[in-house]
């Protein structure tokens, strides 16, 4: 699935509608009765649904027949054209009937469209206009005079007028939604930067204060289409119906709380018209790795693989005051499949963790009995790590002294692929204005940073980095030239090609101790059995959420995962 910025959805809009010629009034007219099937599915929830109603409020008075009305079930007349009522003697014509009587109980409901001056506004008109038709009492809420709506949005307002549906324009008449069965929020769309100005702000206000369930066109009034950052006020909507390609900023936080369900409804821009137009942000769905990936999802394994099929990793992290960073990454890559697994860590560590995992092999490469790393030890790694598919560093690693020049020769001298994390990030942040005289690599790199590291590398704030977090990420791997892992809610990868995919499996039960660790060794057991960076790195972070939902579900609540259960649920 494609997640567009707003500036390229407006790219695919003038597109479609100039070189395909498909008229603007036709995407809006498919976008509002997108916009009116999502309003009546939620009142299908409500009327008799145990697991759908709307804010637990159910309607009594919804009886059996309605239900089905409700639930979408086919109401029709049916007229025979032979004799009398005997199947067989002439044909059928069969007619929709949209307001009979069994569809008074849409007449219980009552939804306010809040309309503003641009297209979205149309959007909300048109939509308006089929919930009438289906029998839902409708009134329109003009946010400003419906003399400045233009072009197509007041070719909607003009066919609204002439069916007579109630309009209030807020500001002159009286308003309250205090009694509404929902609103519609058609009134800032894609386009709109910065907080809604008046009357916009008010009228959001008092949406937000109903109580009823809000229903957003494209993206929620006042939030940011591309960053998912909250202007004051913004809407809180129950369902946001996106149109035609996914917003980047209904994915990310904090927007993908405001925007609450998302359903992304085709209104007749081709599916595959982003990719001719070079959109290179995705979600990442099982669907996402096999197609745009070609990742085996399945993860088979040969029948006559043998442990050196599946490759080498060596983990280079844990101290004495860290060792478990280092065990959970080297058990991690473990899990995951690789054949085999060497921990390398400091000496003096080496008697306190022989046997916590028989599965692997130990290695020391940090002489001395203190159980830290010093730069002398790179000469031992390298020497490892000759015959390893993969070096992971950083898990439990710690500062020390030359740790900058131990990894740039890391970086330099291993020919491998090299996943950074945790310790080895700040190393490389550390670096500054340096790493820019490190020799390039030729094989691939992961980094993985938490938001604070992604700050250090940056030389930003933390805040500065979760404002924007897909562009950050983006920059940085075609700078650096790197594939990058930016964790944390709605995980980001993003390639060195510019490609990046937002990751929306796990929970926030997963923000735990050495849950990253856990990743690092995940990629690294992916990329030795033969993936590739981006494949290794998305693949990987998308198994880590499933096996962190997978460990919610054993221990029966997302607070009781830790980082070995979600190992132990790969």
């Amino acid at each position: 699935m494609y997640m567009v910025t707003a500036d390229e959805m407006r790219q695919l809009d003038r597109y479609t509608i100039d070189k395909l010629g498909i008229p603007a009034l036709t995407l809006m007219e498919n976008a509002g009765r997108a916009v009116a099937d999502e309003v009546m599915k939620l009142c299908a929830g409500r009327c008799g649904s145990s697991n759908g109603s709307l804010g637990g409020h159910t309607n009594p008075t919804c009886g059996a027949d309605d239900a089905d009305v409700f639930r979408g079930q086919a109401i029709e007349k049916v007229a025979q054209t032979g004799p009398g009522e005997l199947p067989g003697h002439g044909e059928v014509i069969r007619t929709e009937l949209r307001n009979h009587g069994r569809h008074a109980v849409w007449q219980r409901e009552h939804w306010y469209i809040l309309v503003g001056k641009g297209n979205n506004g149309g959007d909300g008109l048109v939509a308006a206009r089929h919930l009438t038709d289906a029998g839902l009492r409708v009134t329109v809420v003009y946010a400003a005079s419906p003399d400045t709506l233009r072009g197509e949005a007041a070719a909607q307002r003009d066919v609204i007028a002439a069916l007579g549906i109630p309009v209030i324009v807020y500001g002159r008449d009286a308003l309250d939604l205090r009694g509404a069965s929902g609103i519609v929020d058609a009134l800032l769309g894609t386009g709109t930067q910065g907080p809604p100005r008046e009357p916009y702000a008010s009228l959001i206000r008092e949406a937000n204060a109903s109580g009823a369930p809000l229903v957003s066109v494209d993206v929620p009034s006042g939030l940011d289409a591309d960053t998912g950052a909250l202007h004051e006020p913004c809407i809180r909507a129950r369902v946001t119906v996106c149109l035609a390609y996914l917003k980047r900023g209904l994915v990310q936080y904090p927007g993908a709380e405001a925007a609450g369900d998302v359903v992304v409804r085709y209104i007749g821009i081709p599916p595959g018209l982003a990719r001719e137009c070079g959109v290179q942000l995705r979600l990442l769905t099982r669907d996402t790795l096999r197609e745009a990936l070609n990742v085996d999802v399945s993860r088979r394994r040969v029948p006559d693989g043998h442990k050196g099929t599946y490759g080498h990793v060596l983990v280079a992290g844990g101290s004495l005051r860290m060792s478990g960073a280092g065990l959970l990454a080297a058990r991690a890559a473990l899990r995951i499949g690789s054949g085999l697994v060497t921990w390398a860590v400091p000496e003096g560590l080496l008697p306190h963790v022989i046997g916590t995992a028989p599965e692997l092999m130990l290695a020391a490469a940090a002489t001395g009995r203190d159980g830290e790393w010093n730069a002398d030890s790179a000469e031992e790694l390298l020497q490892l790590a000759q015959a390893r598919d993969v070096l992971a560093v950083g898990p439990g690693l710690g500062r020390f002294t030359g740790d900058t020049g131990w990894l740039r020769r890391l970086w330099e001298e291993y020919e491998g692929p090299l996943v950074l994390d945790a310790d080895a990030l700040n190393i490389l942040a550390s670096a500054g204005p340096e790493l820019d005289a490190w020799k390039p690599r030729s094989a691939a790199v992961v980094l993985t940073p938490h938001p604070g590291e992604m700050a250090r590398l940056l030389g930003i704030s933390t805040a500065e980095v979760q404002r924007d977090r897909i562009t950050h990420a983006r920059q940085y791997a075609r700078t650096r030239g790197v594939t990058l892992v930016l964790k944390g809610a709605r995980t980001v990868i993003a390639c060195p090609d510019g490609t990046a995919y937002v990751n929306t499996t796990g929970h926030a039960g997963m923000a735990t101790g050495g849950a990253g660790d856990v990743l690092t060794g995940i990629i690294a057991g992916l990329l030795a059995q033969g993936l590739n960076a981006s494949q290794a790195a998305a693949f990987g972070v998308y198994l880590h959420g499933v096996a962190g939902e997978t460990a919610a579900r054993h221990r029966q609540h997302p607070a009781a995962v830790v980082a070995g259960d979600i190992i132990e649920a790969l």
